[in-house]
């Protein structure tokens, strides 16, 4: 009998959008458990706090039932050895994307062998979306409906205001 393998995708998710989801959506298909891991960046300025965004992912993932979400500090693989979580997911939307992830990956692999990356491509019509680009547009006013799941359209039209 072997264990269950434990992954967590990792990231700001200021705020969680559509294309995240779909990105957790299915990742939490290929492992035993997902962790969706909010890292702390004192240094960052962010729309939501650590708490709400929290709060905004539960609220966009109560239909998956094999998720976790949760934040930290420091190296992601430190937590990763800490928790026994075995995998990293992390999404592509572009050959950007991919550069970077790769570079991410190696670097990950040189600091903890045992960790795997796994990288998924988000879905096509997911493809252009970003939490920065979605935060932009909504200050123009831009109908960002089909971008962010409704909660964080109601959230984001609170904070707008």
């Amino acid at each position: 009998m072997s264990k269950p393998v434990k992954a967590i995708f990792a990231g700001s998710f200021d705020p969680i959008t559509n294309g995240h989801i779909d990105i957790i959506e299915r990742a939490s298909r290929l492992f035993d458990k997902l962790i969706i891991g909010i890292l702390i960046n004192p240094n960052k300025k962010t729309m939501f706090t650590i708490s709400e965004r929290i709060e905004l992912i539960r609220k966009s993932t109560e239909h998956i039932e094999n998720i976790e979400v949760i934040s930290f500090e420091g190296l992601l693989v430190d937590y990763c050895k800490k928790n026994d979580v075995s995998v990293l997911v992390r999404g592509i939307r572009s050959t950007a994307d991919v550069e970077y992830e790769l570079r991410m990956a190696h670097m990950n692999k040189e600091l903890a062998n045992e960790i795997e990356t796994i990288i998924l491509p988000t879905s096509t019509k997911y493809s252009y979306i970003s939490s920065s680009l979605i935060k932009e547009v909504l200050s123009f006013d831009a109908d960002i409906e089909n971008l962010v799941p409704k909660c964080v359209l109601d959230e984001l039209r609170l904070k707008k205001k």
